[in-house]
This record gives structure tokens, C-alpha cells and sequence, in this order.
């Protein structure tokens, strides 16, 4: 019977509606006192009803909640005939419930469109090579997957046949379609707008970046910051508090009325709830721009953050090296570029790939006697000719003179951060290639936007070597640069950090970044980095997007300026609704009650707002 008539609140409250409005009518339009005052009887008992219940609950588990403080005041005006106010305050608690979960509801609204995203269904290949409609769950890693267009792409994978256009809002916040052709990586919850796809299965069910998402998403959900902690233990101790003084106020005054109004007024509604609503909104927020918040305490942490530390490969720069200066000492430098890229393409060096898309097109020949000289470079024969490429030491070690001119723009190079490959010819230096990481675009533009947001200290530590980095740190306008810094190094300088009262962020994306973002107050993960990378952090950025940075520092700034907003709205409404008890005559417990309603709606609506929240002039 509890069951059933909790099941049926909003019923109720219309109910209770209606005959409240029938009562008012019978009493000021028919003149009928007794019509009147059985309408309002009614509806005091519909009322009451579930919020009893509610109470009678809370009880069991020795928990003195709201909904007895309310019960209380409504047996209290009922026993001393004041039907019209027993009826308005069950009202208007029941309305306000119905209100405060509608809105709820909407704040949770982006985690329910990311759950709702979740692909169901797949087409996958079965042994005559057709596709077959199988549940998602049912997919294994390695199955072939057809994925048409509108389509949801099912699992993580790699394009093997097929190309098209696929929006990734779900994973990366972006919603300007990508194209995915043979070998390009896909992820689940995205749609493919165009084209038709044949997908092989990399990851699946809660393994795929999709499914990581919601999980962390839902985890961050139901985790409690500082200030939800305090304000449980507060509601603990604060609830049977304003029990007591209502008593107290009826034994000094023996005034009923007002000992009822008391505990009506003192019920804490909004200052439990206006704290959770502002982390539910922040959390959703950032899930739909791109930013996964692990939490209320990231929240809390992140938003008082001045120091930001980055690695520097993968962060501030794209991690793909390629030919930034170029110094030629030979007459036939397209000649030597083909006997380079001959060599280049037998190796799988990074250096060698970024010489490879410099030179592009070319005439390749024959390679032959290839030597690997390690840590210095390549030894080979082509087309009758000996070719030596590598590093200086290297060509110091095979008696190849460097001339002035030569020396001069070494020195230049290594100035200015970038890592050399020379190429020899029967002996002669003819070519010298300066290769480095290019700084991300509009990263300058997101470490200013950082700045604007109270951040101190911007600070970026490498295991490169020192000029790559000082050229980067001053490119960038960053506070401090180190380089040639092991994994344990980089932890041990965030420590030092800490130690000295700063509170710090780390931004990395690799394995060798793990301890850094453990250690941090805030580890902050680029999305396209590894697993490990992003289970040990605080905060992901998907796609590792760098500009949603400093919309994530604005987002978790403002949810900070939002919880204290909700919390001062609720403390202030109390108590000047005390006060206007105790110290004027307007104040019964009807306008009291909605009074209390409409601060808990003020302070949900207040934390609605961070759902539409842009960090204004930085692109998110």
C-alpha cells in the first residue's frame, strides 16, 4: 500500500490541487463554510499521505528528514483546525518534489543523451561473408562489422574497407564530420553520415572509449565533494535541530501556530540539494564539450588550481616531428634527395618518415650493405654511391668535414630546437635537415586564455633536450622550461611544488606521464593518449583537443562560483524567513512553505545554468 500510493504522488498533488481550488471556490463563490472546510480536510489527508510515508521511512533507518518536519506541521495545524494551511503546505511540498525532479531531470539530461547514444546493434560478418544483425554485446574483438550510413558505429575499430564522413559529438564534443578511410581508427557511439563502412573490432562493450566515457561520467555522478559532505553531516545534526527549538518556541510561547510555523520554515530543502545540482550540471556539461570530470572533489581541486605543468610531446606540441630548416651544400640536391628517401623508407625512425613527407615524390633506387650505426644513423650503398645519414657524432666518426658554413648552421639548428640529420655523399656533407615537433595550433591563444583564468604559473618539463624546450617555452610565453627530465624527475618537480604550497595540474599524455598525473593535485590526460594515461587522471580532454583546457578550467570555476551562490541562497532564505517569523506579522506558514519551495527551484535553476556554460572568446 506504501508502495502504491509513493508510485501515485503526482496524482496526489493534482488531487490535493483541485481540491484546495474547490474549497477556495465553495468558500468565497457559494458562500458553503462546510463545503469548504471538507475540501481543504480532504486534501490535507491526500496530502499528507505519501509525505507521511516518506517520513515513516526515514524513521526506520533513525533519520529525521525533512519530510517529518513537514509531517509534524501538518498534524499540528490540522489538530487546531487550520485546514487551509495543513492542505497549502502539503500543497506546495509536493509540488515543489514534482518541480525539483522535473528540473533534475534536466540537468542529468547530457548523461542521458550519452547513455541513449550507446549503439544496441551491429551487422557482423558471418562465414558465407554476408552480415547478420547481432546485439552489440554479442560482438567479439577481431569480427568483421558492416556500418551503413546513419548508422551508429558499434565498437571501437580500424577502417578496412570503405570511406565516409562520421560525426563524433559523442566522443570529442565536435560535431563537424570526419573522414574515415582505410586504416583510420573509429570509435563506438559515433555516426557515420555518409558512405559505408567495414569495420574490424578493436574494442568492445565497457572497453570501448564510448563505454569509458559513460562509465567515468556515471562514477563522477555519484562521488561527493568536501562541500556535499559537510553539508550531509550539517543536515544530520541541522534537521533535529530545528525540531528541538520548534519545541522549545511552543514551550516558551505556547503558541502552537508559530512552534508549526517554525519547523516549516527551518527545513533545510535548498542547502541539501543545491550543491549536487551544480556538480550534476558542471559534470554534464563538460561530457558534451569534450571534457570528462572525474568527480565533485575534481571539480572542487581544479577550480582552485594556479600552477599548470604540461609535457611537452603530445601536449603543447602535435608529436608528429616533421622538416622545419633545410641547409643545401650540393649541386644536385634532387639526386641526393633520392638516394636519401631510398634509405629513409627501409627504416621505421620517426626522423626518417619525416624526411619522407618532406621530399615526397622522388626517384628511389636500390639500397644495398645497409648499416644501422646505433644512436648515430644509417650507413648504405646506392647506386654505386656511399651514403652516410645521421648525426654529427657520426659524421665525425667517418672523417666527413664540416666547414665553417656547415658548423655555422649546426649551431643554428640545434639553437633553435631542432634535431639534425645530416646526409653525406662519397664523403662530402651535402645536405643538413633540421627536424622538430610543431607546436600545436592555437595553443598559445588557450595557455593565455589559462592565464586570463588565474593561473600563475605555466610550466612545461621534457625529457627532450633543453633548447627544443627553451624554444618551445619561449614560442609560447611559459613561466619555466626544463629538459632532458626522466619520468621520476618530472614527479619529483611537482612535488617540490606542492611542497611549496602550489596547487598543481599536470598535463600529459603517455605512459611515462602516469606518475605525474597521480601525483598532481589534478592529472589532466590528452584523449588520444594511453589507458594508463587516462585511468590515473582526474580530468580527460577526448580527442586531445588542447582548446577544451581552458574551457574545463572556466567550467570548473564557475560550478565552484555556483555551489557557494547556492549555498548562500539557501542559508540567506531561512534565515530571513526566521526572522520575518519571529519579528513580523505577514509570515504564517503557508507563504513560508512557498517561500521554501521557490528557494529550492532558485537554486536548481541557478545550477541549470552551467549546462549551457561557454568559456567566452576561446573556441570550445
Amino acid at each position: 500500500m506504501q508502495l502504491y500510493i509513493l508510485s501515485k504522488k503526482n496524482q496526489i498533488t493534482i488531487i490535493s490541487g483541485l481540491l484546495i481550488l474547490f474549497g477556495f471556490f465553495s468558500h468565497f463563490i457559494l458562500n458553503n463554510l462546510f463545503l469548504s472546510e471538507w475540501s481543504l480536510i480532504i486534501a490535507s489527508i491526500f496530502g499528507v499521505a505519501p509525505i507521511a510515508i516518506q517520513a515513516f521511512q526515514a524513521l526506520k533507518v533513525r533519520v529525521i528528514s525533512i519530510d517529518i518536519l513537514v509531517t509534524i506541521a501538518v498534524i499540528g495545524a490540522f489538530l487546531i483546525q487550520n485546514y487551509e494551511e495543513s492542505a497549502i503546505v502539503t500543497f506546495l511540498f509536493l509540488f515543489g518534489h514534482f518541480l525539483e525532479q522535473r528540473t533534475l531531470n534536466q540537468t542529468r539530461s547530457a548523461i542521458k543523451e550519452l547513455t541513449d547514444m550507446a549503439p544496441e546493434s551491429a551487422l557482423r560478418q558471418v562465414s558465407d561473408g554476408e552480415f547478420e544483425e547481432v546485439e552489440v554485446d554479442d560482438v567479439d574483438e577481431g569480427d568483421i562489422l558492416l556500418v551503413k550510413t546513419g548508422a551508429k558505429v558499434p565498437v571501437d575499430g580500424t577502417v578496412l574497407v570503405g570511406e565516409g564522413h562520421i560525426n563524433e559529438a559523442s566522443i570529442t564534443g565536435e560535431s563537424v564530420p570526419t573522414n574515415k578511410g582505410v586504416d583510420s581508427e573509429v570509435f563506438a557511439g559515433t555516426i557515420l553520415e555518409n558512405g559505408t563502412l567495414q569495420i574490424r573490432a578493436d574494442r568492445v562493450g565497457e572497453d570501448t572509449t564510448f563505454g569509458k566515457i559513460i562509465e567515468l561520467v556515471e562514477e563522477a555522478q555519484d562521488s561527493k565533494s568536501e562541500a556535499e559532505r559537510f553539508i550531509d553531516r550539517f543536515s544530520k545534526y541541522y534537521t533535529p535541530a530545528v525540531l528541538v527549538i520548534s519545541i522549545l518556541v511552543w514551550v516558551i510561547s505556547r503558541d502552537v501556530e508559530l512552534a508549526i510555523t517554525v519547523l516549516v520554515l527551518g527545513c533545510p530543502g535548498a542547502l541539501v540539494i543545491g550543491v549536487p545540482v551544480s556538480n550534476v550540471a558542471g559534470i554534464g556539461n563538460g561530457a558534451r564539450n569534450g571534457v570528462l570530470l572525474k568527480g565533485s572533489e575534481v571539480i572542487h581541486d581544479f577550480s582552485r588550481v594556479d600552477t599548470v605543468v604540461f609535457d611537452k610531446t603530445g601536449t603543447l606540441t602535435i608529436g608528429n616531428p616533421e622538416v622545419a630548416e633545410i641547409a643545401n651544400y650540393s649541386d644536385n640536391q634532387k639526386a641526393v634527395f633520392g638516394y636519401l628517401a631510398s634509405v629513409e623508407r627501409e627504416s621505421d625512425h620517426p626522423l626518417g618518415k619525416a624526411i619522407l613527407d618532406y621530399i615526397g615524390n622522388t626517384t628511389y633506387s636500390p639500397v644495398e650493405e645497409t648499416q644501422v650505426v646505433k644512436g648515430g644513423g644509417i650507413i648504405a650503398k646506392v647506386n654505386g654511391h656511399r651514403i652516410v645519414i645521421g648525426n654529427v657524432a657520426l659524421m665525425e666518426q667517418e672523417n666527413i668535414i664540416l666547414n665553417k658554413e656547415a658548423q655555422k648552421d649546426i649551431k643554428e639548428f640545434e639553437k633553435n630546437g631542432n634535431s639534425l640529420v645530416l646526409t653525406a655523399v662519397d664523403g662530402s656533407l651535402e645536405i643538413l635537415i633540421g627536424i622538430r615537433d610543431q607546436i600545436r595550433p592555437g595553443v598559445k591563444k588557450d595557455l593565455q586564455a589559462l592565464k586570463k583564468l588565474g593561473v600563475k604559473n605555466l610550466v612545461v618539463l621534457s625529457g627532450d633536450n633543453q633548447g627544443t624546450v627553451n624554444l618551445v617555452a619561449k614560442e609560447l610565453g611559459l613561466t619555466e622550461a626544463h629538459g632532458h627530465m626522466l619520468p621520476e624527475d618530472k614527479s619529483s618537480y611537482i612535488a617540490k611544488l606542492q611542497k611549496e604550497g602550489q596547487i598543481v595540474a599536470f598535463v600529459g599524455d603517455g605512459v611515462n606521464d602516469s606518475p605525474s598525473l597521480a601525483l598532481s593535485d589534478i592529472g589532466i590526460a590528452m584523449g588520444s593518449g594511453t589507458d594508463v594515461a587516462i585511468e590515473t587522471s582526474d580530468v580527460v580532454l577526448m580527442n586531445s583537443d588542447f582548446s577544451r583546457l581552458p574551457h574545463a578550467l572556466g567550467l570548473t570555476k564557475a560550478t565552484a562560483r555556483n555551489m557557494k551562490q547556492n549555498i548562500l541562497i539557501a542559508v540567506g532564505v531561512v534565515l530571513i524567513l526566521l526572522f520575518s517569523v519571529f519579528f513580523s506579522d505577514w509570515m504564517n506558514m503557508s507563504i513560508g512553505m512557498l517561500v521554501h519551495e521557490g528557494s529550492i527551484l532558485v537554486v536548481i535553476f541557478n545550477g541549470m545554468r552551467l549546462l549551457k556554460y561557454q568559456l567566452q572568446g576561446v573556441k570550445n
